[in-house]
């Protein structure tokens, strides 16, 4: 059934702008109007959740701004950039719970102008004298834009066919995480001109970016009103083995791509003793890269199967971390810049095809109860919730990798001066990873037992 645009994106409900009629996977439906009000959706999804992740990563560069004037160690500097992980991780539950509470527009309006809280805290607290428990709490705040994540990828999986949301949360992601490093950028701009005096002029960028994002969800943004809370759907979702799975999968892609980002320029100071304005000059590119990367992992899964994708890229992950500990022996700058950088492209394609999995499964047992006589509506529209309520906890946990790689950072650094120790542990994580691949999604005995498996090793 065919419906108007006015039909899809005009009807009112609860006082907003609701779209009571949704149903992607009908091929008529998605020509006439499906396509164009998510493709709008997605745009304007990509800008706040970029500007959220910059927030988010706020404190990766305000570290750089503090010099000796400020008293804060190594150390404490890595304490400041694993309290907004945290916080920035826990908040990914609530946040992809938000978008069927208040709706995927409404609380893109919200959460976009949480992100002046920390701003301004921000702007208030960025001088000498300020004690390391005030950076923490501000650190801490900051941490609201790491729950954008969550909530618009929730939201954006709603409005895509199946057969597009690889794609889909690829860009959408993707774009998003370009905000880690278009603020690297900016650090860089900043540190060059005016110098580590003055680091509010970061603030004075993105306070009113936040307020243009905010302004955009507003005027071009929409809701889906058959997107729900479903208390049963997750429990439901934890009970079930892939959930954890992919989870564990999540925080070897997004948990290195956040932890890395964060913890960049600190492991180049103290590695290889760069100053901030050295640092800022390479670090920007692994985010950049990174970011970039990831819909290309979306775009590898549709084509060739996301487990596939996921598999080879650990092994490459591990090879990387190799090749880091390695040039950390020889005192290689150069060969530790390009493999750091290669980890970042890697986590972004993993991002890319590990995110592409999690439908791909649900919307296998979706067909499996088809062919079992389960009514198709309710099928699909279970396996739609389902791998959104999976989606919100693979972003949450995926996002404690980033806590635990600063938190291992600082330790290496502590006790070894140097990161050698940390890289040793991330090596002996992606290679418990790509073999979890292998043997739930890959080999021939996983393909004959498990057809879920099977979907999602070739969708």
């Amino acid at each position: 059934m065919s419906v108007t645009a006015e039909e899809a994106a005009g009807a009112k409900h609860r006082g907003g702008r609701w779209i009571e009629h949704w149903e992607p996977e009908n091929p008529d439906f998605w020509e006439a109007t499906g396509r164009r009000v998510a493709n709008r959706n997605l745009t304007f999804s990509i800008f706040t959740e970029h500007v959220g992740f910059s927030i988010w990563s706020l404190f990766s560069v305000m570290v750089l701004f503090m010099g000796p004037k400020y008293g804060i160690s190594i150390a404490d500097k890595f304490w400041i950039t694993s309290t907004a992980t945290f916080v920035g991780a826990v908040l990914r539950i609530p946040y992809n719970l938000a978008v069927a509470t208040f709706g995927g527009r409404n609380w893109t309006i919200i959460s976009a102008l949480l992100l002046l809280i920390p701003s301004a805290l921000c702007a208030v607290v960025m001088h000498p004298g300020t004690s390391l428990g005030t950076f923490v709490i501000v650190a801490a705040v900051a941490g609201f834009g790491g729950g954008n994540f969550a909530s618009s990828m929730t939201n954006i999986n709603a409005f895509y066919p199946e057969k597009r949301k690889g794609w889909a949360l690829g860009l959408n992601a993707g774009g998003g995480n370009l905000g880690v490093a278009l603020i690297q950028v900016v650090a860089l701009i900043v540190l060059g001109t005016a110098g580590a005096m003055h680091p509010r002029i970061m603030l004075w960028v993105y306070i009113p970016l936040i307020v243009v994002a905010a302004v955009f969800a507003t005027l071009f943004m929409d809701n889906i009103a058959t997107v729900r809370n479903d208390s049963k759907g997750m429990r439901e979702a934890v009970k079930d083995a892939h959930c954890w799975i992919m989870s564990l999968l999540y925080i070897g892609t997004f948990g290195s791509f956040i932890g890395y980002s964060f913890a960049f320029g600190l492991v180049l100071q103290n590695q290889f003793h760069r100053t901030p304005v050295q640092a800022a000059a390479i670090t920007f590119l692994g985010p950049l890269l990174g970011s970039l990367s990831r819909p290309v992992g979306g775009w590898l899964s549709d084509k060739v199967g996301g487990a596939k994708v996921t598999f080879a890229n650990f092994v490459l992950m591990a090879v990387c971390a190799a090749v880091l500990i390695v040039a950390a022996n020889v005192k290689s700058l150069p060969l530790y810049e390009v493999s750091f950088i290669a980890l970042f492209i890697f986590s972004g394609v993993g991002n890319g095809s590990t995110y592409k999995m999690i439908p791909a499964i649900f919307r296998a047992k979706a067909r499996f109860a088809i062919e079992s006589g389960a009514p198709e509506t309710d099928a699909l529209l279970k396996a739609r919730k389902l791998s959104g309520a999976v989606i919100g906890i693979a972003a949450a946990i995926g996002a404690f990798g980033g806590v635990l790689i600063n938190i291992t950072f600082r330790q290496s650094f502590a006790v070894a001066k140097s990161g050698t120790p940390a890289v040793v542990g991330f090596l002996v994580f992606y290679a418990l990873c790509f073999a979890v691949t292998w043997l739930v999604y890959l080999r021939p005995a996983a393909e004959r037992s498990s057809r879920v498996a099977l979907a999602a090793a070739q969708v």
